[in-house]
């Protein structure tokens, strides 16, 4: 079994927080998670625990699904997920281009929360900005979009992109248990912020 770190450990703590704020209520029977660019998804037990604790009720059932457009971290990922799947969470993990997910078919567009950590909006701007529109197009009606961010300006940014892709943002905090990264002004899950498709409430 893959030990949590520190930094998911305060993630996980972050996240709950922030879908607290949300109001994101214990409502969904099976609880669906949505997590692109998702690498190695170091994330991917505290995410899972963060969305069953706020957003299902007790029993709810959890699927997981991860996209990457690298399939070099994909089998870290399955091994990070395997207890997860020993206690029946449904978690699968695709090579994909999250800029295209529209060739993915198989995959629902009800998810009730999507997910990007650490989301790179000045990398490519255009593909990011295809990635966030995605992401609002695979929520539920009462789903929430989530994105960390390293760097303040990029997060500006990447919040800009996502109001413009129809995101109506809910929250932006600033995670003050952040761990310093040796680039200056960069720092692990500095920023989260939450958005929901305009007009839901609660």
């Amino acid at each position: 079994m893959i030990e949590i770190s520190p930094d998911e450990k305060i993630l996980h703590r972050l996240l709950g927080s922030a879908l607290e704020m949300a109001g994101a209520a214990s409502q969904c029977e099976d609880v669906q998670v949505l997590n692109l660019a998702c690498g190695a998804c170091k994330e991917v037990e505290v995410v899972s625990a963060a969305a069953l604790d706020k957003l299902g009720r007790k029993g709810s059932e959890l699927r997981f699904v991860g996209a990457d457009i690298r399939g070099a971290g994909i089998s870290e990922a399955r091994e990070r997920a395997r207890a997860l799947t020993e206690k029946g969470a449904q978690v699968e993990f695709m090579e994909a281009d999250c800029s295209k997910l529209g060739d993915h078919g198989e995959l629902c567009r009800e998810f009730d929360m999507v997910f990007l950590r650490h989301q790179n909006f000045w990398n490519d701007r255009k593909a990011w900005r295809k990635i966030f529109q995605n992401g609002m197009e695979h929520l539920s009606d009462s789903g929430l979009l989530v994105i960390t961010s390293y760097f303040d300006l990029e997060h500006e940014l990447a919040v800009k992109a996502i109001r413009e892709a129809g995101g109506e943002l809910i929250s932006s905090v600033r995670n003050n248990d952040s761990r310093e990264l040796p680039t200056p002004g960069k720092s692990v899950d500095r920023h989260l912020a939450v958005f929901r498709k305009p007009g839901r409430r609660g």
